[in-house]
């Protein structure tokens, strides 16, 4: 009976459960083939203790740290069938008649190492390894005709009754199925059976999890879900049970919150009531997934949900904050705005309004997905707005009230943006300029003077009015009745940075344009336009293209096709705010016509191209455990230094030859789906760290050789940072670099120091005897210009005494030719006039004999000649006047006519004067006179 009430109570609370898909959708990260350079098929998924993902793919293990992937072909070259990674990194893979593990050595580098060799001959026989699992110590691995279990290095063959056709463990037991013996368990190293009675009714069991009170949930390839209980069996229904058996059910894994996630071959991946059987969501091709055959799941630490599909990889980021909202589930619509009205949410989009009732979530993400369309609401919606209690839906056909279920025109026949309600009345910014519209909702009346397209305004007062037109500026609008206003244009003249993209807001209850270079706001008494005082120094210089403000003061805006808020209620980094930028919605919102919807803190609502995205910001905002980051390769000269798969820090200190001098250096944090920044530095070589960036990548050249460490760091966009991750590395010093090098250098510059000095010292002393050299040449050279002034003055000397001389002798010729003439004369007279002419004969005589001249010659040939005639007046006293001046003549080689013409006597005299002269001196008989003359100088 106990049974019985067991199983009856959940078939019937299934058979009244609705299945239901929520409205919020998680999105769905696609990684294709090409991305992933591997085959189309994957089978297998696990993920080791660092995060590192791992398929069993068509092309061999393909590997995913949140950035890079990476393949190793299997070792036989054929398709990876299962993966499974154990506790200490090893990870086992079963392939086509092969299994056995890769294993990372210290440099990160899987090694796989095949565990064929450990069967036991005549078992190496089997096809491919469809299941690996991990039980009690050993490691078990199935194929169609034989399971093997891996022990201490040794295998145990089980071989197969029929035909083993499942492989998998529980918390509390192994089990597997055999085509003839139904499902059985593993005891004590044998295995038994447990249900035979699913052979006789053709159960292909795909998966086994542990169910309540000793209870098994079994799930069947074709036939549904079935639950075991004292080795009986109860189908388990739910109201997807036709649907289950169709799409047939190939994987199966427990979730946390009593769910169950299902992979199917035709209707993607369902989430279960683990109790109830009810459908909590589905994923197939309709709500984005590539493929709808999966083949398994893993959900990971961050619960994402991974899919191995038939063709492709899918993520489903099922635990982000942010979810897509598809008010039409067959069409991804492009939506434009939202809008919680009484307890409906309205999402106008590219093909109408829809609306979907509201039940007691505080996460509206969480909803039934209802979604209606509004009737009479069919094109384009731009806007809502909650009017005095009514619910106002600008649209491309005009503007319309909304009642109930259907959209009723408040006019038509052109396109508005937007309702600026007031009190007095609703100004209306349409296609073509304002309009006015009552309290009443009628009559709506055109205001003539302003006809460009008004999409951006915002209200100063009642009667003053700020617009803005992308390409023409800023309008200052004062309404001077319903129908009539004046305006001013505000351009690039007036201050704001350009004359297009300019947008109005009102933020805190202040007027402020969003522009191309930051927030401005108007200055009345300039009358120009100047960057926002307190709202520019926030978001600097970025082009913002939309902002608005929440119930909390916190603020929205868009910059960089991104949205983001400033939230005031978290301050960071010494300042009152901090800046959230959603990454993760980068690109997705619509350029141009962005709509952001704060409506509490765990609803802000986002216009996207595809759908509505919905971010429970309470959620996201919340407290998280710091990213990972790890180092996934390393490069150097084109060869593999590091390849990631253990903590760089556990490497050993890789000493290089100092030829690689370039690395490369690739970084990854396992946070998947998430944008995150990185930050490096390589100790050795970096001052500081570098500045937060998305690359995961980076390059040194031409470092010198020395101990470095890089080191490399992450933060996710609320600010957290992971712990910096290091890989240190040697180069070695070059051969000439090294100390036995520097140490015969050392000697070899010494010995070149002493070659020098030696070289110096002889250049030196060659350099002094040249010197001494050029001195005694210098010396000599003077003395011989000197000579040659003395000689030449000498000569010169020589030439005047010669004139002199010559003078004399010419003027002793004439006073004796003067005297034979006078003589002659006299003798001719009678009586002889002899006696009076005595005197004048005698002073002949006294010129002849003049001592006043001949003094002074010898006084200047002294002066010539060194002193010539005093050394021969020492050396032969008794000479008189007539031998000096003989021994002068023959000194400066005068003629012996030119001696006796000088001295007044004959030749013959001369000769005579001569002879006398050489017995005085005692001139020997050899030696002319002339030359022992010549000697008297050196004297």
């Amino acid at each position: 009976m106990k049974s019985l009430v067991l199983f009856v109570l959940p078939l019937l609370m299934a058979a009244i459960t609705q299945a239901r898909q929520l409205i919020g959708a998680p999105s769905i990260l696609h990684y294709t083939k090409q991305q992933y350079a591997g085959g189309g098929q994957t089978w297998d998924v696990d993920m080791d203790r660092h995060g590192i993902l791992y398929f069993a793919n068509n092309e061999g293990l393909l590997t995913f740290n949140g950035r890079h992937w990476k393949i190793h072909p299997s070792s036989n070259h054929t398709y990876l069938r299962s993966v499974k990674v154990d506790k200490d990194n090893r990870i086992y893979v079963g392939a086509q008649d092969d299994f056995g593990y890769y294993l990372p050595d210290e440099n990160g580098l899987l090694r796989y190492t095949s565990l064929k060799t450990l069967i036991p001959s005549g078992e190496r026989e089997f096809a491919d390894i469809w299941n690996i699992v991990l039980y009690e110590g050993a490691v078990f691995f199935r194929s169609n005709n034989k399971i093997f279990c891996y022990r201490n290095n040794s295998i145990r063959v089980y071989p197969a009754a029929g035909e083993w056709r499942l492989l998998c463990s529980t918390a509390h037991g192994l089990y597997a199925q055999d085509a003839g013996q139904g499902l059985m368990k593993y005891v004590s190293g044998n295995w038994h059976p447990l249900v035979p009675a699913i052979t006789p009714q053709n159960l292909l069991v795909s998966a086994v999890l542990e169910g309540k009170q000793d209870t098994l949930l079994l799930f069947t390839l074709k036939n549904g879900i079935f639950k075991l209980h004292n080795r009986q069996l109860f189908p388990f229904s739910t109201p997807v049970d036709n649907a289950l058996q169709k799409d047939r059910i190939y994987c199966a894994k427990e979730w946390d919150n009593n769910q169950l996630l299902l992979g199917t071959a035709e209707g993607g991946c369902y989430i279960l009531d683990k109790n109830s059987g009810a459908v909590i969501q589905q994923f197939s091709i309709r709500e984005g997934l590539q493929h709808n055959s999966v083949r398994k799941i893993l959900p990971d630490n961050n619960r994402n949900i991974w899919l191995a599909l038939d063709n492709g990889i899918d993520m489903i980021r099922y635990n982000s904050a942010i979810k897509q909202i598809h008010p039409d589930q067959h069409r991804c619509l492009t939506t434009y705005a939202a809008r919680v009205f009484n307890r409906h949410l309205y999402i106008g989009t590219s093909d109408g309004l829809f609306v979907t009732p509201l039940q007691d979530h505080t996460d509206l993400s969480f909803q039934d997905n209802q979604f209606r369309k509004v009737t009479s609401s069919d094109g384009q919606v731009w806007g809502l707005a909650a009017v005095r209690e009514e619910l106002l839906m600008t649209h491309h056909e005009g503007a319309f009230r909304i009642s109930g279920p259907t959209a009723l025109p408040l006019f038509k026949g052109t396109g508005c943006w937007l309702f600026l309600p007031q009190q007095a009345r609703t100004l209306i910014g349409c296609y073509n300029g304002l309009r006015t519209m009552s309290p009443e909702y009628a009559p709506v009346r055109q205001v003539n003077k302003l006809y460009e397209s008004l999409r951006f305004m915002t209200a100063e007062q009642d009667s003053v009015i700020w617009a803005s037109h992308p390409y023409r500026g800023v309008y200052r609008i004062v309404l001077e009745k319903d129908t009539t206003l004046r305006y001013t244009l505000y351009t690039q003249q007036h201050g704001l940075p350009s004359g297009n993209n300019n947008f109005v807001f009102r933020i805190r209850g202040r007027m402020v344009v969003a522009t191309t270079a930051g927030v401005y706001e108007f200055d009345p008494i300039h009358q120009r336009f100047a960057p926002s005082p307190w709202l520019y120094p926030i978001l600097g210089n970025a082009a913002v293209k939309y902002l608005t403000e929440d119930a909390t003061g916190n603020i929205w805006f868009v910059s960089g096709k991104m949205p983001g808020v400033v939230d005031f209620h978290q301050p960071s980094l010494q300042k009152p705010y901090s800046i959230v930028q959603f990454s993760e919605l980068k690109g997705m919102i619509v350029s141009g016509y962005e709509c952001i919807y704060p409506y509490n803190e765990e609803n802000i609502f986002i216009g996207g191209e595809k759908g509505m995205y919905h971010i429970n910001y309470k959620k996201y905002k919340q407290p998280k455990t710091n990213p990972t980051v790890m180092i996934s390769q390393v490069n150097a000269r084109d060869s593999l230094l590091f390849s990631g798969y253990i903590p760089a820090s556990a490497t050993i200190l890789k000493k290089l030859p100092n030829a690689f001098a370039s690395f490369h250096f690739e970084y990854a944090a396992p946070s998947f789906g998430n944008n995150m920044e990185f930050s490096y530095k390589l100790e050795g070589f970096d001052g500081e760290w570098s500045e937060w960036s998305a690359r995961t990548e980076k390059d040194y050249t031409n470092l010198p050789h020395g101990k470095y460490a890089f080191s490399v760091k992450a933060r996710d966009n609320l600010g957290n940072i992971s712990k910096a991750a290091s890989y240190a590395f040697q180069i070695l010093p070059a051969w000439h670099q090294t100390t036995f090098a520097k140490s015969i250098a050392v000697l070899l510059g010494l010995i070149l120091i002493w070659c020098c000095y030696r070289l110096f010292v002889a250049q030196q002393q060659r350099h002094k005897k040249e010197q001494a050299r050029l001195i005694l040449h210098h010396e000599y050279e003077k003395e011989r210009l000197q000579n040659d002034k003395l000689a030449a003055d000498i000569q010169f000397k020589n030439k005047e005494l010669a004139i002199t001389t010559m003078h004399l002798v010419q003027r002793g010729k004439l006073l004796f030719n003067i005297k034979e003439e006078l003589l002659q004369t006299i003798q001719k007279i009678t009586p002889s006039p002899l006696p009076s002419f005595k005197k004048v004969l005698r002073l002949f005589d006294e010129a002849d004999e003049n001592a006043e001249d001949w003094e002074q010659f010898s006084r200047h040939f002294d002066e010539v000649h060194n002193n010539f005639l005093s050394i021969l007046k020492k050396r032969c006293s008794d000479l008189s006047t007539t031998d000096m001046k003989l021994c002068a003549y023959l000194r400066i080689n005068l003629t012996t006519k030119e001696i006796a013409q000088s001295m007044g006597i004959s030749v013959r005299g001369v000769e005579t004067s001569r002879y006398r002269l050489r017995k005085k001196l005692e001139v020997p008989a050899d030696v002319s006179l002339y030359d022992f003359l010549l000697s008297v100088q050196g004297v």
